[in-house]
């Protein structure tokens, strides 16, 4: 059936909570879709200017190039044709989702071409708890995403693709979860920080990755780095306030010392700030380096005084 007479199917962003780099040495990560900005392929662009509806059609011909190499490697199984052909109708990717800013931008379009064209497609209704569906659709996002970054854990394609928040375990585990709020507590907020920057998402992947030949840093990672991670994510799912936000105090104090290049130059005194007050926390949305930055705050009102002149949107509230 060809891609025009198929109902069109939109994905969702993705923010990870936590786990950002920490995923690639086996740590645990949460994810949530963030369905405020959704993708879908398209050959009628609702979202975009011409311009960038041509630069959309360009990028998926480039893209289209790169899959049609990983089939003849046997990598994957897609309908390489089929999705060239649409490409020569017109194909666009027609979203909202800012690029280079940690939503997830290419894992919503991975999706997408996954859902339209992947051969012996696992439908997004499947048990993904089993280790080996999960795996394998890992394997698959990793592989279509690589094309943006260099390399892809695959998390983040998979995030868009099944839109539900989960949580990621150690040797590929995926644990389904709830984000269920307390609604009395008003104040308790997770929101994006806008730093109006965009962000080279391989770059900052490539410069964690050099970071990590040197012994004493991928100590911290696996010493100090993960087991924080962890316990912000363990009392956060437990609900655990006063412990969540202690351990995300010490999250945040980590990010800035050791990764502070992944933080934008004028966002540091505001990252310090946060600190000092401990009215809020920021920490990295995505690979850093501009885009959003993701903050937690149990004091939104006075937050919002404290960031005055910056663009805040509340995502989630716990």
């Amino acid at each position: 059936m060809n891609i025009k007479e198929k109902s069109t199917q939109s994905f969702p962003a993705k923010i990870l909570l936590f786990g950002e780099y920490g995923v690639m040495h086996n740590a645990r990560g949460l994810y949530m879709p963030l369905k405020k900005y959704t993708g879908a392929l398209s050959f009628n662009t609702k979202r975009l200017t011409q311009k960038a509806a041509k630069a959309s059609n360009l990028q998926l011909k480039q893209h289209a190039s790169y899959i049609d190499n990983l089939v003849q490697q046997g990598k994957l199984k897609f309908d390489i044709a089929s999705f060239q052909r649409d490409i020569k109708q017109g194909l666009v990717f027609d979203t909202d989702i800012p690029q280079g800013f940690g939503l997830g931008s290419s894992g919503a379009l991975c999706a997408a071409l996954y859902h339209r064209y992947a051969l012996e497609r696992i439908p997004r209704s499947i048990d993904f708890t089993s280790k080996q569906v999960a795996y394998h659709l890992k394997e698959v996002f990793a592989h279509l995403e690589a094309y943006f970054h260099g390399k892809s854990s695959g998390f983040d394609p998979l995030s868009c693709y099944l839109n539900q928040p989960f949580l990621v375990k150690p040797s590929c585990m995926i644990e389904p979860v709830s984000l269920s709020h307390d609604t009395t507590k008003k104040d308790y907020v997770v929101f994006l920080l806008n730093t109006k920057e965009t962000s080279k998402t391989q770059l900052y992947v490539r410069l964690f990755l050099e970071k990590c030949k040197n012994p004493t840093f991928l100590d911290s990672i696996k010493n100090e780095f993960i087991p924080t991670n962890d316990h912000c994510i363990t009392s956060f799912l437990k609900g655990d306030i006063e412990t969540f936000l202690a351990s995300l105090k010490e999250l945040s104090s980590y990010l800035l010392a050791r990764l502070s290049q992944m933080v934008p130059q004028r966002f540091i005194e505001i990252w310090e700030q946060g600190l000092e007050s401990q009215c809020y926390y920021l920490k990295l949305c995505g690979a850093g380096g501009g885009g959003f930055l993701l903050g937690f705050t149990g004091q939104f009102e006075k937050t919002k005084e404290l960031l005055k002149g910056h663009s805040i949107t509340v995502v989630h509230r716990f």
